[in-house]
């Protein structure tokens, strides 16, 4: 290569920076691409206001009668980690510090499962099983949480609502405990939304999937126009809660994570009650969708319902299956216990 064409690079840099060395390296290998990518995620990740999440766990878990008698739906354990220790897991992937979750009597212990149990660790310590020590004590770490009690349950609108005076005018995250997202990348399923925000000029983002045409009267199904622009993303127009399969507009379908600008709030102030009595965000969102930019964004991934005992049996036999600690020993049990294998 000559003098003027590595001029011409080190110009480019200075004026594009990582938009450049994506151009520049097109023509290179695959490794080099992957490092740049690799890059631009970080700095899409680091520039992004996104700190708090709302986690909304009020519910009664009713599908899961007679166990969320006593125990919170969202502490099942899928292995040996409970359902929510997976939610937040997966929102510190995308670099968010608080975690604010709405609330309702008879559901402190997820409180406590992120709180230090001192007895336990003294315990640990002097049974020599420091492993098991760190493991606790990582939790009571894992994240600032802040926790706001739902005195009715009036829908999931009510539940976020709750949160405003702790949001502020902040962009904030929501991920509903009850899908358990596994297979996103490195940065999880609300992390796609967080950056995919970034990339949209900080605006409110749904995430979406397809889902197959019998399962549409389960969800929420967005009404929206596809970007030319970006892959996967849409313009949404509006939202249409567990539609008939005739009268949808699509088969995309909202699994329970969203990223919004804190003017969603005047939104949730705004819907009326719903033929259930219940505030429902996807009003919210209808409304939003009417007076600003308001987008979905399929998310790459899997997802499982786990508030039902279908997919919470699904969730486990899957998880078990992809632990490298556990994986050959669930094929086993399940060889087994179909009769494949004495």
């Amino acid at each position: 290569m000559g003098h003027g064409s590595s001029s011409t690079v080190l110009q480019c840099r200075r004026k594009i920076g990582l938009q450049c060395k994506i151009d520049f390296f097109w023509r290179k290998k695959s490794r080099a691409m992957t490092v740049i990518k690799s890059e631009i995620s970080m700095a899409k990740k680091k520039s992004t206001k996104i700190m708090k999440a709302v986690i909304p766990v009020a519910g009664k878990g009713t599908r899961l009668l007679p166990a969320t008698k006593i125990l919170p739906k969202e502490l099942i354990p899928i292995i040996t980690k409970p359902i929510i220790h997976y939610v937040i897991e997966e929102a510190l992937l995308a670099g968010i510090e608080q975690i604010i979750f709405v609330t309702s009597n008879g559901k402190e212990d997820i409180q406590k499962y992120f709180t230090r149990n001192v007895e336990l660790e003294v315990f640990l310590e002097k049974s020599g099983k420091i492993s098991e020590l760190e493991q606790i004590q990582n939790i009571g770490k894992m994240v600032d949480v802040i926790t706001i009690n739902q005195k009715e349950q009036l829908g999931l609108g009510h539940a976020i609502l709750q949160a405003k005076k702790i949001v502020n005018n902040e962009f904030f995250a929501v991920l509903l405990p009850d899908d358990l997202m596994v297979g996103c990348g490195e940065y999880g399923a609300i992390g796609q939304l967080v950056a995919m925000s970034d990339s949209l000029g900080n605006a409110s983002v749904v995430g979406a999937m397809e889902v197959p045409s019998q399962q549409i009267p389960r969800y929420g199904i967005i009404n929206g126009v596809k970007l030319d622009s970006i892959p996967n993303t849409f313009t949404i127009k509006s939202m249409i809660e567990k539609p008939k399969v005739e009268d949808s507009p699509s088969n995309l379908a909202v699994p329970g994570r969203y990223v919004f600008t804190s003017e969603i709030f005047d939104f949730l102030m705004q819907i009326p009650r719903g033929i259930s009595g219940e505030y429902q965000l996807t009003d919210a969102i209808n409304m939003m969708a009417q007076n600003t930019p308001t987008f979905a964004h399929i998310i790459h991934g899997e997802r499982f319902d786990t508030g039902n005992q279908e997919g919470l049996f699904e969730a486990i036999v899957a998880l078990a299956l992809k632990d490298p600690d556990f994986s050959k020993t669930a094929a086993r049990i399940i060889r087994h216990r179909m009769g494949l294998v004495k």
